[in-house]
């Protein structure tokens, strides 16, 4: 995140989300829909008579399955931030924080 505001400014980045607000997700998610579309479409082609076409979302990855819908509290999600940056041999920035 930092190497890309140091890129970037706010403004440019505003530009990108209304640009993938219009014409759709950006990077690896819009390849998901791409080849859902692909792969829905060679499906099809195979079906034997009768059997129900199949559409792209019969075939995106669904991700984070295990993830809690509303993704925890923000203590649980520091916690889990705080335990994988010590793994990692990370370095904690924040004030008070203990390096790793």
């Amino acid at each position: 995140m930092a190497e890309l505001l140091r890129r970037c400014s706010s403004a440019e980045l505003t530009e990108w989300m209304a640009y993938e607000k219009i014409t759709g997700p950006l990077g690896p998610e819009r390849m998901d829909v791409l080849l859902a579309s692909l792969t829905a479409t060679v499906a099809n082609t195979a079906r034997g008579k009768g059997q129900r076409a199949k559409g792209p979302e019969d075939f995106m990855p669904k991700w984070d399955q295990g993830a809690p819908a509303q993704g925890g509290d923000w203590q649980q999600m520091l916690t889990t931030v705080t335990s994988l940056n010590r793994r990692l041999r990370g370095h904690d920035a924040r004030g008070g924080g203990s390096d790793a």
